[in-house]
This record gives structure tokens, sequence and C-alpha cells, in this order.
């Protein structure tokens, strides 16, 4: 299953359970109703000194309906909408609503480094921002999740017991799992789902307060009891939605992930050593039952109740990955002290390691077809060029980018001009806009950010996200200042630019400036073509000097969506410039997948057109990629000799 149909997927599932769920909430309130009409009608022929209660007994009482299903409806929509407002800085109030601790990147802890490191190859191989890792330190068991709106507001979570028991290439396994959720567009879902249950929830909780109530002939108790089983009855319906939702997810991620890794063994031992752990994969934390879904394995234990469960059985999840798998599950015991030191960095960019950097991150002889099947699905080629590319990077920088002054440094860095007076004038003027910590550090990093070759510079900036989170608001803005002047002071932004000023708007501003994310409103390409054409006209014109060159690139694209229609006129000058852009990114952001994978398909005929996909080129594509929420993974390529 390609990414775009497992959006589809999730769209569709969306849909569906707000259907069930909408009739769950209208059966409870016509239970009550019903009961209440039974109550008040007896109550009122006992009232009388009626014998014949069936001759006087009406089912239809429009004002008590009116206020019986509306009080109904109105408390679990309000408290749906009050679970899901406590919910809207995404991930990270899921992560920390569980008691997890928020893990600095530039920690030195043998088991946090490597858990960081796990996550940042993932997340590099997968076209994703890095997204911060959250530990439950007083969960024992092996467990883990993703939880987040979108990739921007994504945070990745894992128990004390996941980060010391596994092997690295279990904890990998664990981790592309997770990935895999992100991928697949579960993760909004999942969020709904918690804000929903606990709508239905309220019910009980009201039934609770109405119970307490005391008085002569107060049918206030009798109520209170009768919403507190109705309430029951709906969480216990909730979670079999919930339950059944989760447990064919679950499956497909651990597809997935051995897609990703190409290692079944690596998840399989994590899942045979949940088995054999004392703990299991149990959350001990009182929040637990409302985000079970979100987990690896079961919440509640290996051997949970299977009408409850929200996870296939593991025995089933452990054969679908290792076929010869004997039934026994092994004794877990601490691993041996580490050997292998997980700090990352090496001696630097040896020139054959960075023209091929260079070409594996963005340019080389690409197909078009090509980065449309990888978007969403990378593969063990990405996975080690991501841990090549760790292993490359100067230890200076690669500490650099995981301590959140010098991660500043470093971008500030690699946006200095190669000129080197107008980098002087920017030097003069950085120095008064950035605290003296970051102009310090940039200057000492200057000549050794040089080296870094053109096509790993985006994958540098990528890994400093996490440590760029922990600014304060004040700091990222004047941090967000800085970088926007130092982009306009040779009085042009180019492709680079761009491309990394839109990655820190959308995926550190959701840190800073929380915002909902926008449903789809477009379901065809017309309301869409001015926008479309921007976008074509400014990747036609990214690969190309000679306007020739460009408008043939551009027909192409153009052709990829609609065939013979002739296309408009091939944008210029102010036309097509990098505002007009931004704002048509910003429409076609409200596409649905399936029109999202066409424009997709559009711009990547466009850019290789001529059959090589040049950094620059790749750098702008991942920008429009990344604008859709279509994530594309480094691409690997054959290398152009003459490639820029």
């Amino acid at each position: 299953m390609d990414f775009f149909t497992a959006q589809e997927l999730a769209h569709r599932r969306t849909r569906w359970l707000v259907l069930y769920f909408a009739l769950a909430v209208l059966g409870i309130a016509l239970a009550v109703y019903t009961a209440l009409v039974w109550w008040w009608q007896g109550s009122a022929d006992r009232a009388r000194g009626r014998r014949e209660v069936a001759r006087a007994f009406t089912w239809w009482h429009p004002r008590l309906f009116l206020y019986t299903v509306g009080g109904t409806l109105a408390v679990v929509g309000l408290g749906s909408l009050y679970r899901i407002s406590t919910l809207r800085a995404g991930g990270r109030s899921v992560a920390e609503g569980l008691g997890g601790r928020w893990i600095r990147p530039d920690t030195r802890d043998f088991h946090e480094r490597r858990l960081l490191n796990v996550v940042e190859e993932m997340a590099l191989a997968s076209g994703l921002p890095v997204p911060p890792v959250y530990v439950l330190d007083h969960e024992p068991g092996i467990n883990a999740f993703a939880a987040g709106y979108t990739p921007a507001d994504a945070v990745i979570g894992v128990t004390r017991g996941c980060m010391e028991l596994l092997s690295r290439d279990e904890l990998q396994g664990v981790i592309a799992h997770e990935f895999s959720h992100i991928l697949n567009g579960d993760m909004r879902l999942n969020l709904r789902l918690i804000g929903w249950v606990f709508g239905v929830f309220c019910l009980t909780e009201v039934g609770r307060i109405l119970v307490r109530t005391r008085g002569r002939n107060n049918p206030l108790p009798l109520l209170g009891f009768l919403l507190m089983v109705l309430g029951a009855l709906g969480v216990f319906f909730g979670r079999l939605i919930q339950a059944a939702v989760s447990r064919q997810r679950e499956y497909l991620a651990d597809a997935s992930a051995v897609q990703f890794t190409r290692n079944p063994h690596g998840l399989s031992g994590a899942l045979k050593k949940i088995g054999g752990l004392m703990h299991g994969s149990r959350i001990r934390h009182p929040r637990a039952s409302e985000a079970a879904h979100l987990f690896f394995s079961s919440a509640f234990g290996s051997r949970a109740m299977r009408l409850w469960a929200t996870h296939p059985p593991l025995e089933d999840r452990i054969r679908r990955l290792d076929p010869s798998w004997d039934g026994r599950f092994p004794a877990v015991a601490l691993p041996e002290a580490p050997r292998v030191d997980e700090v990352g960095g090496g001696a630097g960019f040896e020139p054959a390691a960075a023209a091929a950097t260079g070409a594996l991150w963005g340019g080389g002889r690409v197909p078009a077809g090509t980065v449309v099947a990888r978007v969403g699905r990378p593969g063990p080629a990405q996975v080690r060029l991501a841990e090549s590319l760790r292993a490359a990077l100067p230890r200076e920088v690669w500490d650099a980018v995981h301590h959140p002054v010098d991660a500043q440094a470093v971008v500030l860095g690699v946006l200095l001009s190669p000129d080197s007076d107008l980098r002087h004038q920017q030097k003069m003027g950085l120095q008064t806009r950035v605290p003296a910590a970051v102009f310090n550090r940039m200057c000492a990093l200057e000549p050794v950010l040089a080296g870094i070759p053109p096509g790993a510079r985006l994958p540098l900036v990528q890994m400093a996200l996490p440590a760029l989170r922990w600014m304060s608001a004040d700091d990222f803005l004047q941090f967000d200042r800085a970088v926007r002047w130092l982009m306009e002071s040779d009085r042009q932004v180019d492709l680079f630019e761009y491309t990394l000023q839109r990655l820190m708007h959308r995926h550190l501003a959701a840190q800073f400036r929380p915002a909902r994310p926008r449903p789809a409103q477009y379901y065809a390409l017309r309301p869409l073509v001015p926008d479309i054409q921007v976008v074509l006209s400014l990747l036609a014109r990214a690969g190309h000097a000679d306007p020739d060159g460009a408008a043939r690139s551009y027909q192409i694209g153009w052709a990829t969506l609609f065939g013979r229609v002739q296309p408009p006129a091939l944008l210029e000058g102010e036309a097509c410039n990098l505002g007009r852009l931004d704002a048509a990114l910003e429409r076609l952001a409200e596409a649905t997948p399936a029109i999202k994978r066409r424009i997709l398909e559009a711009c990547a005929a466009t850019v290789s057109a001529d059959g090589w996909l040049r950094v620059k080129e790749a750098e702008l594509l991942r920008a429009v990629a990344d604008a859709l929420d279509c994530p594309v993974p480094p691409l690997v390529g054959e290398t152009e000799p003459s490639a820029s």
C-alpha cells in the first residue's frame, strides 16, 4: 500500500468512526429518553391513582425529548470538545499527560543517546522532521507510541523498559513501526478517538454527581444511576470501535516497519521480549486506558482480554514476522554494559563521500516515478544513508546540532554568503541581532561548516530541529528575525534559503504557535489551476537557465496533470516569485491526498524532465512536498558528473 492510499484510508476510517460514534451517542440519548418517559409516566399515573397504566401510556413527549436528547448530546459534545482542546499542542500533550520526560538532544546517557540516534536516522531516512522524544521513566514494561496531529507536532514516546532492555536492532524495529503510524496518517484519528471516548465518559461523571444529590421524592439519583450505566455502556462500545480499528493498523505498521528496515528479526525480537518480560508491555499510568490505541503493544499487558484488546495477539504478530518461531518467549535481562559509542561525528567528508552525499541527498539520475513511489515509503538504502551522514559529519558539527544554543549557530552559519565581503557585512549585522553566545559559536563553526556539501545542508538543519525546539518563545522570535534578515541581506532569496525558511516555519512555529490542522477543501484540480501554474513555473525555472529548457520542463509537468490540454503561459518575474509560491502552497495543502499525488507527480516530472535531479531542484521539490504533507525521503540515484 503506497503513502497516498494509506492517507485516503485514514480519511475514510475517520468518516466511518464519526458515524459509528454519532450512532452510539444517539442510541444512548434515546435510551435515556425512553427510561425517563417510563419513569415519568409511571409517576404521573401513580399520582392520579390510575390502574390501567397501559391505556394512558404514550411514548411521545416533545419537550422531554428535546431536553433529554439535547442535554445528552450537549454533555457528550462539550466533553469531547474540551478534551480535544487540551490536546491542541499535539503529541506533546499526550506524552506529558502520560508522565513523559522530554529527552534533551545533547544528552550523553548511553541509552538516551542511542534512542535519539535511532529516531534521528529514521526521520532523516523518511524525509520527516526529527520529532521530540519522550521517555516514560516510571514504566518498566516495553512499549512505545507516536502521537500528534501532523508530522510538525508529532512526538515519539518510549517506556524506560523499551529504551534499556532492547538491542539497537530491536529498538530500530519499534521506532520504524511508530514512524509507519506517522506516515500512514493514523495519528490525527488517534487523538480524536481520545476526545470522543472522553465525551461519552462524561455522561458517567454527570451521573455520579446526580447520584450524590439528596432530597425527598428526588428523581435525580435514579437519573444519575441511569446515566452512569448508559455512560459505561457507551464507553464500552467506544472501546470496541477503538480496538477494532487499532488491531488492523498494527498489522499494517508491522509490515511497513519491515519494509523500512528489511530486518524482521529486530521487530520480532522486541515482541518476543515483551512476551518474556514479567511487566510485558503494561502501562501503569492512570491515563493509559484512554491512550491504549496509541501504543506499540497492549497497554494492559500481553494477556489482555481479546474483546477489549487494542492490538492483535502477540503470538500472531510474531509468527507473521518469524514463521519459524517455536512459540517460546525468551527470558529478559538487562543487557551487558554498552561497548559501542553512540556519539556521532567523524573526521569530516572526504571528496568522494562529499560528492556522493550531494547526489544521494538531492542530485542524480532519478526517474520522476521514483519520487512519487518513494513518498512515505523509505527503505534500507535511505536508512544506511542517514547512518552514513551521522558518521561523516565532523564531530564539532555533530555536537553543535544537538545543543540548543549551538544549533542556532549552525543554521545561521549555513546561510552565510560564500562572498567574503557580503559575509563580513552579514556577520556585522548578526552581531547585534543574536545573543553573543550564538554569534561566537557561529564564528567558531564557520570554517568547518564551509566544508559541508550542498546536499547535506538541509539534512543538517533537520537534525538541528529537536535542539531548536528547546528555545523559549522569545528566543525563537529573535532567532526567526535574525534568519529572515540574513536571508534578505543580499536582496534576494535563493531556493535553499526558501526551503530552509519553510522548513523552520512549518516545524518550529508549530512548537510555539500551535494551529489546528486544516481539513481538505479541494477535491478537484480545476480550482487549483492558477496555483499549479505558479509551482510548475518555479520548478521549471529552478533547473534551467535557458528559457527553452524551462518551457519544455513546464510543458512536460503540465501534460502529466492535464494530458494534451494546452498549458497556460510559463510565468516569469513577479508573477512567479517566492511570495506567490507560498500562497500557492497554502492552497494546495488543502487538497485531498489523491489530488496531492497528481500534483506531486507533475512536480517530479517537471524537475526531472532532462533526466537529472539537481540538488537545488531536489531541495525545492522537498519544500513543495513538505508543504503538501507528503514526506520525500532521500533520493538514491546515479551521480551526475557535473551536477550543481
